[in-house]
Parts: structure tokens; C-alpha cells; sequence
């Protein structure tokens, strides 16, 4: 069951890592500019930053099960409407749809996961995986992107991955067991109250905050430099088949990192030392990857350090969100939350990048973006490692 929901969570993650391959080819057809695309890339994630507390809420009260097969619709319809756009400010508006999908279908998994999986060192495993499953998806999505494009166009690449949403959603329906019934009217007037007192539980407890910020400051930087790559290189003059696998191995391998956090975390890590580590090297890998001009394989050994071992952030947030959540009912809730702000990362990086590499002409000073992110981020883990000391 575990693994459906993982490759659910991919599914879901290729809508995501569709754009970056496609920049160009949109460029041409809709005359999308640079800082455009940076919106393109980040405005799947406005729904999660504007949403994400109301839909974890949402989550725990009517079932992870239920509201994830309500987003894998959501997200099919929207990837449909995008083939169908006939330019820049329509296909906006459709990613903004597909955001909201994505976050209706992957909020709730950790929240499934725990309802689902009872044995504590599995339990760990699997929020290990689950946190994988954004790489995994946009690594798919940048190796087989290129070749798809080519052979069938943006268009219909679009409505594919619309079918394979609903694909996905006949999957989970047939695999994983249903939640509970629905909350009668009666009930669900009685539980407003119920639902006001778990956000207050969820907003006055710091290990929602803390996991939130943790996470806004991984995924913003994560996803400015994974998600221009293929643009990057493809300035350098490197051919589309490098350019495909290059990007692709960079996203891929971030995968490492969450299962890799998974096991070390069931072993008896410590969560904080964890982080620390991560955004160490995420710092230092960007400030190689953008400041070592004229050494391309320093350059890129810096990016596949930068992804590699800051996988270990999202796989370590994941497990600790369970743990850190005020009580077993806020556990989506909490996850909203880290939700809201991930996405809020999500959608203010790319473009932020994208507006300095325009100001600056060029990618070289980028890494101070990043690298700030870092910084933040140990502060920030070494504050999660206190508050994870007075819950064992």
C-alpha cells in the first residue's frame, strides 16, 4: 500500500517537473519570456501556499484517501485545459488548477501513510520514500521529456499526463482501503468548534512552525536551481539528449537523500545533526555549482551534491512531522501547514532567481539566494533538534 501511494505521489510530481524540459518549446509557441517561465514553474505551487492549512484540516476531518482522489481529478482536468491553452495568461490559470490538484492529492499521504502503517520502523521507511517522490517525478519527467516533446509535442504531453492522473486515481481507489464514512450535517456543525480547537492545538505548538520554515527554505532554493537546469545548459550549447540526462541524474538523486533519511532516522539519527549537514552542503554545492565558472564537471558534481544530500531535508521533515504534530489528529493538519510554506518557497524561488540572473546577466550570483536559504535553514534545524529532545 505504501508503495502505491509513493508512485501516486510520482504521478503527481511529473506534472510538476513537465515545465523545465518544455521551456523552450513553449517559448516558441506561446512566446513565454524567462521570468514567465520562473511563474510557470512556481504558480502549480499557489494553491499549496495559499491553501494548505485549510486542505490539511480538511484532510483529517473527511479522510487522506478520499481528498487525494478529489486532487488526482482536479489535477487531470487541469493538465487537460493546458493543452488546450492558446497562450501565456491561459496556460497561468491552468497550472494554477493543476496546483490546486497537486495539493489536494499529495497533502494527505503522510496522513494516510500513518493511519495505514502501524509498525513504528516501517512508518519511517515509508515517509522516508514518500519524500521522494517529488525527485523522483521530475527526474522522469526531465530524461523522458525531451525525447516525449519531440515525438508528440507540449500539447499532447499535457493531455497524457492528464490520463495518467486518472490513471492514478483508479489505482488508489482500488488499492487502498476506504476511510470512514462522512460526517453527517449535525456532526459537521458540532465539529466546527472541533476543527477551530485542532488549528489553534497545530499554530500554538512551535514544531509546526519550525518544520514550515525548515521546509520553505529547502524547497525554494531546491526547485530555482533543479528547475533551471535544463534552461542553463541548454544556453551553454549542450544538446538536448545531455542536456535531458544531466538534468535529470540532478533530480533523480535527491531521491538518495529522502530514503536515505528514512533509514537513518528509524536507526537513530538525530534529526537536527540531519538538517545541519543538508543545508550545509546545499550551501556550499550552489555556491560551486554558480561560482566555478569555466569548470563544468566541478560545476556539476557541486549540483549533484547540492540535490543528493539536501534530499535528506524533505525525507527528515516528513518523519518528524508525525512526531511533532500536537496530537494524532493533527497530523495532516500539520503537514498543511509545512505544505503552505513549502509552496510558498516553491513559488517565490524560481522567479526570484530567474529576476537576478536577468539583473545580473547571468547565473553567477545566484548562489547568494541560495546560500542565505542555507544559512536560515541551520538555524532553524538546530532549534527543531531542541524540540524534538522534549517529545522522545
Amino acid at each position: 500500500m505504501a508503495a502505491l501511494v509513493v508512485m501516486v505521489g510520482v504521478t503527481c510530481a511529473l506534472h510538476v517537473g513537465k515545465l523545465p524540459v518544455a521551456i523552450p518549446a513553449l517559448t516558441e509557441s506561446l512566446g513565454v519570456t524567462l521570468v514567465q517561465a520562473g511563474f510557470l514553474l512556481s504558480l502549480v505551487q499557489l494553491a499549496g501556499m495559499t491553501l494548505g492549512l485549510p486542505v490539511g484540516l480538511m484532510a483529517d476531518k473527511l479522510g487522506p484517501r478520499r481528498v487525494m482522489m478529489a486532487g488526482l481529478l482536479l489535477l487531470a482536468l487541469g493538465s487537460a485545459l493546458g493543452a488546450l491553452a492558446t497562450n501565456v495568461m491561459v496556460l497561468l490559470a491552468t497550472r494554477v488548477v493543476e496546483g490546486m490538484g497537486f495539493l489536494l492529492a499529495v497533502l494527505p499521504a503522510p496522513g494516510l501513510l500513518r493511519q495505514r502503517v502501524h509498525h513504528a520502523p516501517m512508518l519511517s521507511r515509508s515517509l522516508g520514500w514518500w519524500g521522494a517522490y517529488m525527485p523522483v517525478g521530475t527526474a522522469l519527467a526531465l530524461l523522458l521529456g525531451v525525447p516525449l516533446l519531440s515525438a508528440i509535442g507540449w500539447r499532447w504531453a499535457w493531455a497524457l499526463l492528464a490520463l495518467l492522473s486518472l490513471l492514478a486515481a483508479a489505482a488508489l481507489a482500488q488499492g487502498v482501503t476506504p476511510d470512514g464514512s462522512l460526517p453527517t450535517v449535525s456532526e459537521r456543525r458540532s465539529d466546527a468548534a472541533a476543527l477551530g480547537e485542532r488549528l489553534r492545538r497545530t499554530l500554538h505548538a512551535p514544531g509546526p512552525w519550525l518544520l514550515a520554515l525548515a521546509f520553505f527554505l529547502y524547497s525554494g532554493q531546491w526547485l530555482a536551481v533543479v528547475g533551471f537546469l535544463p534552461t542553463i545548459y541548454s544556453q551553454a550549447g549542450y544538446a538536448g539528449s545531455v542536456v535531458a540526462s544531466l538534468s535529470a541524474l540532478a533530480a533523480g538523486i535527491n531521491m538518495a537523500g529522502n530514503i536515505g533519511a528514512g533509514w537513518w532516522l528509524a536507526r537513530g539519527a538525530r534529526p537536527g545533526a540531519v538538517l545541519v549537514l543538508a543545508y550545509v552542503v546545499m550551501g556550499l554545492g550552489a555556491g560551486v555549482a554558480f561560482g566555478a565558472d569555466g569548470h563544468p564537471v566541478l560545476q556539476y558534481l557541486a549540483v549533484l551534491a547540492f540535490s543528493g544530500v539536501g534530499g535528506l531535508i524533505p525525507g527528515t521533515l516528513f518523519g518528524l512531522a508525525v512526531k511533532l504534530a500536537p496530537d494524532s489528529d493533527t497530523v495532516s493538519t500539520t503537514v498543511g501547514w509545512m505544505q503552505q510554506f513549502s509552496s510558498l518557497g516553491q513559488f517565490l524561488g524560481p522567479p526570484l532567481v530567474a529576476w537576478v540572473a536577468t539583473v545580473v546577466g547571468g547565473w553567477q550570483w545566484t548562489w547568494v539566494v541560495t546560500g542565505a536559504s542555507s544559512l536560515l535553514g541551520v538555524a532553524i534545524a538546530i532549534r527543531l533538534q531542541m524540540v524534538w529532545r522534549t517529545h522522545s
